[in-house]
């Protein structure tokens, strides 16, 4: 069989992560860290550019690894205008795209421009895949009840798509052969419906179950009341930062909130048991898009690592389908097994032409 050694590449908030595999094996891995006085140097993220571009070799320097061993780099895609799930090629028109008018501020933008300045030297190929701007929802998804707003598919696509392709091998079924809800759990949550290979609706992390930082669906009426008693800053962060668990009980830790449950809380107990509640409707939700023929449920993410919560949500939705706990994001390892079916010839890529 032939070796592959490909570079994932994926850029958060305050780190990037990086790692070098060779085919499925993990050769070595860092989580680059860059702190609050690092980050203050720079007015925008693409101002951070070349400091983490420069942080990666430095990695690669350290393990004395010859990056001219390279078959490709893969990097997490941006936030570019609504694109396929999959593998795209990066080519200038992203990079330009990503670099000066990307559709939000995102860290995931220098993803595929880290990713092209290192495989454009080497002439090899770079991709993203997955991106969080993947959308394939149905045209009667995008509608939502008001005319002025139109559903967009924002969602951890990225680990949500690579642990159903996992499960639907796993099971030696094909992954467009299947419909599969897959519930991500973790800071931010969304839940996804793929129905025969595509991703065709998606609770986002707006619209459904709340989570450690984030309100989730709240109610419209008393939303728009709230709206002017605060300013529009204020309100953004009780929605996405401030909401879910820390409005009600002051941390994000799941590990805290647990602890407290534990240690008797009552309070903590029924607001941790609403938010599995809320998991499971949204589970229950998107059951209705396939008129309830689902193969499996699959919940991932980081809380799925809680045997409180998966088990709560279990017992609200096992009467759908069978349900696999798969923890952890795994997004590097998720950019990795995609590059590599591209190389492998089993997935085509696509070309980036919007422009």
């Amino acid at each position: 069989m032939k070796k592959y050694k490909i570079l994932a590449i994926n850029p958060g908030s305050t780190s990037t992560k990086v790692a070098v595999y060779e085919n499925e094996v993990e050769l070595f891995v860092k989580n680059i860290t860059h702190s609050n006085q690092e980050l203050a140097k720079f007015d925008g993220i693409a101002d951070q550019y070349e400091m983490r571009y420069q942080a990666i070799l430095e990695f690669l320097k350290e393990q004395s690894y010859d990056i001219d061993q390279l078959s490709a780099v893969v990097a997490r895609g941006g936030l570019l205008p609504p694109v396929n799930t999959g593998a795209y090629l990066v080519n200038q028109s992203m990079v330009d795209r990503l670099r000066y008018r990307p559709l939000i501020e995102h860290a995931s933008n220098l993803g595929a421009i880290i990713a092209y300045e290192i495989a454009e030297k080497l002439k090899i190929p770079s991709y993203i895949y997955d991106s969080v701007a993947s959308d394939e929802l149905e045209d009667i998804a995008r509608i939502s009840g008001m005319k002025d707003i139109k559903r967009k598919s924002f969602s951890h696509v990225l680990n949500m798509r690579a642990c159903a392709i996992l499960s639907a091998k796993k099971a030696n079924r094909q992954y467009r052969d299947m419909n599969i809800i897959v519930a991500h759990l973790g800071g931010g949550m969304s839940i996804s419906v793929h129905k025969k290979g595509r991703m065709v609706d998606i609770v986002s992390d707006d619209e459904g179950p709340f989570s450690p930082e984030r309100a989730g669906r709240v109610p419209c009426r008393a939303l728009i009341e709230l709206c002017y008693k605060y300013d529009q800053k204020t309100m953004k962060k009780k929605l996405r930062g401030k909401g879910g668990l820390i409005s009600y009980l002051n941390t994000n830790d799941a590990r805290v909130v647990e602890q407290m449950i534990e240690d008797g809380d009552l309070y903590a107990l029924k607001i941790y048991q609403a938010m599995a509640y809320q998991i499971a409707k949204g589970i229950g939700e998107l059951a209705t898009v396939v008129c309830g023929d689902v193969d499996l449920i699959i919940i991932t993410g980081g809380i799925a690592h809680s045997k409180m919560i998966t088990e709560w949500v279990s017992e609200r939705v096992s009467f759908i389908a069978p349900i696999e706990i798969i923890p952890g994001e795994n997004e590097l390892k998720s950019l990795n097994m995609g590059a590599l079916r591209v190389l492998r010839g089993e997935e085509i890529v696509h070309e980036y032409d919007l422009e």
